[in-house]
């Protein structure tokens, strides 16, 4: 006889992700290095310079440091902001799951505006939580109306609420005065403004000051910027209030030592992010003017990513992929007519766009 998981667990399903699926691949042929990828909203550039150094003097017969000292003062001083209001995760993922193991419970309201990222639904389901949804329409462009977030806000009290900034897989980014009127909202609601992408957004407004109302976390990616995907990197900020509550739930060495050396390594290129985000941008424009010249609806977008308009997603994905190249079906986000697309370098662009002109 099984022994059974508790109650929230036995009906949960795993969000689903872009990326190559080793097992998908090999039924087509394919080797992962084989496909280019643009399911995946990452850095497409090598990584920064000194990094495989960095992580080739990473002693692995020893515990990394539990708390990531080295790299937080990195990040406190990029930031401008004091060390203590930092905690780094091995990736944004495991944040997202400490923070609703610190402060959800059983029938705690969460509100989650859709579409967005699968896994914040995921972590409220692990914890019991109750998922309160509004939906952006395509008629919008899938911007949320934040009148009515505020309203709902007022209305239903929840303990938390998750914005993702700009959204992924829309793109949508939101002012700082709408966020602003979220949190005015309710000063009992937790705000967690997921800003993974935000490096690959133009005149991205400054958010960190908002971890003074002492009910904000920020969370960042730096595997997203700096192409430290395998490694697993991210961290958050918030007021000291928070981060303690965070830390004792925290796991110990929860960052590998290879990649606290790598952040470290990653953060002394002052130039990298801003030569990346150049080209990114650029390969950005090419796509989107190639797509819609060949006739294809897309939705306007703040981040590196996109979506189009394509009919049937899960049919387009499968005939790009038998040419080897990969675009994220959103049928998982609940839009079963929509790719997400993220620009890899310019000569890779061109594949794609020949690759889908054959298609036409």
């Amino acid at each position: 006889m099984s022994i059974p998981p508790r109650p929230e667990i036995r009906d949960l399903k795993p969000a689903r992700h872009g990326g190559p699926d080793r097992a998908e691949l090999k039924s087509w042929g394919f080797e992962p290095a084989d496909v280019l990828d643009f399911s995946v909203c990452t850095n497409p550039y090598p990584l920064p310079p000194g990094v495989r150094k960095a992580t080739g003097t990473a002693v692995i017969n020893r515990y990394p440091d539990s708390t990531s000292t080295e790299l937080r003062e990195a990040l406190a001083g990029k930031l401008e902001i004091p060390v203590e209001n930092i905690l780094v995760g091995s990736g944004t993922t495991e944040l997202i799951r400490l923070i609703a193991l610190t402060y959800f419970g059983p029938n705690d309201k969460v509100l989650i505006p859709q579409p967005t990222y699968g896994e914040y639904e995921v972590a409220c389901k692990i914890m019991g939580a109750e998922m309160l949804r509004q939906v952006a329409g395509a008629e919008d462009n899938f911007s949320l109306k934040v009148a009515e977030t505020v309203d709902l806000i007022r209305q239903r009290r929840p303990k938390a609420i998750f914005l993702c900034q700009p959204n992924n897989p829309t793109g949508q980014y939101f002012t700082k005065e709408e966020v602003e009127a979220i949190l005015d909202a309710s000063p009992d609601t937790l705000l967690v403004l997921d800003e993974a992408y935000i490096a690959f957004v133009d005149d991205a407004w400054a958010s960190l000051d908002l971890i003074q109302r002492d009910n904000v976390i920020i969370l960042r990616s730096m595997t997203k910027d700096y192409g430290l995907t395998g490694l697993r990197l991210g961290y958050l900020v918030a007021g000291e209030e928070i981060l303690s509550h965070l830390r004792r739930v925290c796991p110990p060495w929860n960052v590998n030592i290879a990649a606290q050396k790598a952040g470290i390594a990653a953060l002394a290129q002052n130039e990298y992010l801003r030569r990346c985000q150049k080209k990114v941008e650029e390969a950005k424009r090419y796509l989107v003017a190639g797509l819609e010249s060949l006739g294809f609806t897309l939705v306007p977008s703040r981040a590196n990513f996109f979506l189009v308009r394509v009919g049937n997603a899960a049919g387009f994905r499968a005939a790009l992929l038998k040419q080897g190249i990969m675009v994220r079906d959103c049928a998982s986000f609940g839009l079963p007519e929509y790719v997400r697309i993220a620009p890899r370098t310019m000569p890779e662009c061109r594949k794609l766009i020949a690759a889908i002109r054959s298609l036409k």
